[in-house]
């Protein structure tokens, strides 16, 4: 059987990087791993590959940047031709970026079966070019791989066929606890930063709906130099974040305390993580991160589609509407920690997956 693996962001490598390792074991199982370039300079994607162990991609796309339609209709041109190429079995996507959309479209254009692993998260929020293409891939997909319960009762409502649906765990919680060692025993970031452990609040800002609001991106670096007072503040800052500053010359960089630096690999970001006091973030990822670690989390937006972490007391809601609304929040949220729970699943997501695709023939799929 033949899988073609659709990835694109650094979370997608993440979650990819677990299955992968799983599928190659094996017998019989072939992936084709296709990257479509959505994240494309070193420090987003080729590092990460090599820290995770991921094996070079089979086709490399080289699509880069540019708008939603720009971006998703090259990504859908080039997948067309590579999925004719291999006919996969399986055409397996990953959480909600452009590239898992273009993923699906072309695979259901195409009539070759879709596999969504994290479908079923919704922020019900349509303005977010990532809940459109949850909706869409959720709806395209043959088999989807929930991660949580709510995730579940979310495609059920929607009128999802309940035997299309697998409740797996989360694989991000797979790669937590695969990598956490790892990341102890090989990252020295925090001696390069000269970090104490637990003395230091991480922060990141990548969404649109924040580096692209002038308004709102000023309210989060004015909110971080002034928590810079009491607190050492690390920002790895995203690409885009950066344009964005410069071009509003937002210049923060001799601030005392805010540290401002290029982004890190995963592995030095799971120990930025694990170490802080407070994490800050619009990133999904994070966000479940941050609960896996027991770091309590500030999201930097309206709402999210892990609710979980909120119900639990891991994680806090913070639209970044005002300065004083992020410092106060950072203020009573430092070291308050929430309720112990395995809502996502226990750390065999990854295994899971692969028994389903792997039976997917006897279930009529193939």
């Amino acid at each position: 059987m033949t899988i073609a693996t659709v990835v694109g962001a650094r979370p997608q490598f993440i979650k990819a990087a677990v299955v992968s390792r799983c599928l190659r074991r094996q017998h019989g199982c072939r992936e084709v791993l296709i990257h479509t370039g959505q994240h494309y300079d070193s420090s987003m994607s080729s590092v990460f590959f090599a820290e995770l162990d991921l094996p070079n991609p089979d086709h490399n796309l080289d699509i880069g940047s540019g708008s939603h339609g720009q971006q998703t209709g090259r990504m859908l041109e080039a997948l067309e031709s590579v999925l004719l190429e291999i006919r996969p079995d399986w055409v397996l996507l990953y959480g909600d970026t452009n590239s898992t959309l273009a993923g699906a479209l072309a695979a259901a254009k195409l009539h070759i079966p879709i596999a969504h692993v994290e479908a079923g998260l919704r922020s019900f929020n349509r303005r977010m070019p990532e809940e459109i293409n949850r909706l869409v891939t959720d709806i395209l997909a043959d088999l989807l791989f929930a991660p949580t319960e709510t995730a579940v009762h979310n495609l059920l409502r929607e009128g999802i066929p309940e035997n299309k649906i697998r409740l797996v765990g989360d694989v991000m919680y797979d790669a937590a606890l695969y990598y956490a060692q790892k990341a102890k025993d090989i990252s020295t970031i925090l001696e390069q930063l000269g970090l104490v452990p637990k003395q230091y609040l991480l922060a990141t800002v990548h969404r649109a709906e924040n580096t692209d609001d002038p308004q709102r991106l000023s309210n989060i670096f004015h909110a971080l130099a002034q928590i810079a007072t009491e607190w050492v503040v690390i920002v790895p800052l995203h690409p885009r974040t950066r344009k964005h500053l410069a071009h509003l010359k937002l210049n923060f960089y001799s601030t005392p305390q805010l540290i401002l630096t290029e982004p890190v690999g995963y592995l030095d970001m799971v120990q930025l993580e694990r170490n802080a006091a407070l994490i800050l973030t619009d990133s999904g990822g994070v966000q479940k991160e941050a609960f896996f670690y027991q770091v309590p989390c500030i999201t930097l937006r309206e709402e999210t589609e892990w609710v979980e972490t909120v119900e639990l007391g891991w994680n806090r809601l913070v639209p970044p509407f005002s300065v004083e609304a992020i410092v106060q929040a950072v203020r009573t949220s430092a070291h308050s920690l929430g309720k112990a729970s395995n809502i996502f699943g226990v750390g065999d997501a990854a295994e899971r997956i692969v028994k389903h695709l792997l039976i997917s023939r006897r279930e009529g799929y193939l």
